[in-house]
């Protein structure tokens, strides 16, 4: 016997981020799914999934503040440029943008207890993937995946959502790779959501959440509605 096919949900309507007052920490929303729509909405409003685990409803967030990387500022220190031109890594583009996000998932973080990439997440995210918005850079040393990143591209913003590594700064190498991807792309900066020790060391800073939203709408009215091709 067949099984029925499983329901579309309707998208999400969230609320505008503009509403939350300046000392809330971003959640907007509890509960909604994961459909491709109400992902596409999401973001396009500048906000994210940020789950606790499978157990809980979805939490979305808008932050305040919010991280970015400005690619004018990033900042590649020597040791880094320097191994950059050792050329021991080999980077690819969303070729292995399953294994990337599942890295992602699986990579110790000190401090944190368990991770946000909860398992419902990973097929949500395969059909970004799979309809040209979720992105993933590989970096490789021989046949072995040794580090990655993966994001979101949609109405001309990149959102980093995570990264992962198992050789020393392979992580860092794949954020510089993808900046310098997309400034060939016409694009300057990025959305990092929160930043890291990793981030602020490459050049990463922060927006008040209003301010990120005004960027953000000043990036939908200039760059045409199209997906994102990277190398």
């Amino acid at each position: 016997m067949k099984s029925r096919p499983t329901p579309t949900q309707s998208p999400v309507q969230f609320p505008n981020p503009r509403i939350l007052p300046d000392d809330s920490d971003g959640l907007i929303y509890i509960g909604g799914n994961l459909e491709l729509a109400t992902l596409l909405k999401a973001y396009r409003s500048g906000i994210f999934p940020w789950p606790l685990d499978s157990q809980y409803p979805l939490f979305w967030f808008c932050p305040q503040p919010r991280g970015v990387i400005d690619f004018k500022d990033l900042h590649v220190p020597k040791s880094l440029a320097k191994l950059r031109r050792q050329n021991k890594f080999r980077f690819t583009f969303n070729q292995a943008f399953t294994r990337v996000m599942q890295a992602c998932s699986d990579q110790p973080r000190p401090g944190q207890e368990g991770t946000w990439i909860i398992p419902e997440l990973l097929p949500a995210y395969n059909r970004l993937h799979e309809a040209g918005y979720a992105h993933s850079i590989e970096c490789w040393q021989g046949p072995q995946l040794v580090g990655g990143l993966y994001g979101i591209f949609v109405d001309g913003v990149f959102s980093g959502e995570s990264m992962f590594h198992l050789a020393p700064n392979a992580s860092k190498l794949c954020l510089i790779e993808m900046a310098e991807a997309l400034q060939a792309k016409g694009i300057t900066w990025m959305d990092i959501q929160m930043l890291t020790p990793v981030t602020e060391s490459l050049g990463g800073h922060y927006l008040t959440r209003s301010q990120f939203l005004d960027r953000l709408d000043l990036a939908h009215q200039g760059q045409p509605r199209e997906k994102l091709l990277l190398p």
